[in-house]
């Protein structure tokens, strides 16, 4: 099954915290984990790896804090699911170095591979954090 992992998960849940709040503002580790109600060592490892992945930005210092890097309306699904994953890749022959067999049914794997990444690219952290904002994904060939 094609999953995201906890902290996948955890770390959409503080973005989406971060972007929906005023984008002038730094979130401290400790406020993020008392908003999310998640704890304080999980939140600091995600915020750790967003910032190593150039999502988020750390000032340092007593009025120290976390913000994203851009507006929530430039980050993708795609760059964040990236920050925890690497390049999205369903099947071994969907990644970089692809893989061995060539099969007959690889054409149709990278297909599908550029369909989902084109729609994780079309969504973003601001959509995220809007309730109900996601468009239903329309699997009608036309």
């Amino acid at each position: 099954m094609l999953k995201l992992t906890k902290i996948e998960g955890y770390s959409f849940q503080i973005l989406t915290c971060i972007a929906s709040r005023d984008s002038s503002l730094l979130h401290t580790a400790k406020e993020l984990a008392e908003q999310t109600k998640l704890p304080l060592p999980t939140v600091s490892k995600i915020l750790k790896m967003l910032t190593q992945s150039n999502i988020l930005i750390s000032f340092q210092g007593s009025r120290g804090g976390y913000s994203l890097t851009k507006p929530a309306e430039k980050i993708s699904v795609a760059d964040i699911v990236a920050a925890f994953e690497g390049p999205l890749a369903l099947t071994d022959c969907c990644s970089e170095g692809g893989c061995e067999r060539n099969c007959r049914i690889a054409p149709n794997w990278r297909k599908l591979n550029i369909a989902l990444e084109r729609w994780l690219r079309s969504m973003t952290l601001a959509d995220m954090a809007e309730e109900n904002a996601l468009p239903s994904l329309d699997l009608k060939q036309s």
